[in-house]
This record gives C-alpha cells, structure tokens and sequence, in this order.
C-alpha cells in the first residue's frame, strides 16, 4: 500500500482518535480497567500497523481495527 495523501499532524489526530475509542470500547463494553485498556492497545501488534500510515488502518473504523486485537 502507498503512502496516503494526509499531513503528519492529520494522521496523528486520525490515529489518535481510533486509538482512544478502541480503549473506550474495552473499558465500557468489554469490562477492561482504564490501564489494562490501555496497556492492551498501546502493546499490541495492530497498534504497530495502526502507527504505519501506508496500512490505512487508521481510516477503518475502531471496532474494525479492533478485530485484530
């Protein structure tokens, strides 16, 4: 896949919001606590692609990324 069209700061923005909601998913819908939320993103592999602009991951929605955690 080829880099995308989108500025630094939009990508960090995009990815950042997935990110967020992915551990609000874990948190409200899955029974998470806020840090094993976020320990389980942040560590994860998908959020390894989901840092790597050329994969688009940060485009699909977060229940979608989260498929792969």
């Amino acid at each position: 896949m080829t880099e995308p069209n989108i500025t630094p700061q939009e990508f960090k923005r995009l990815k950042e919001q997935v990110t967020a909601r992915m551990i609000q998913i874990l948190t409200e819908e899955q029974g998470y606590s806020l840090e094993d939320a976020i320990d389980r993103v942040y560590t994860s592999t998908i959020y390894e692609k989901l840092s790597d602009p050329s994969t688009g991951l940060f485009f699909q929605s977060p229940r979608y990324v989260m498929s792969y955690l």
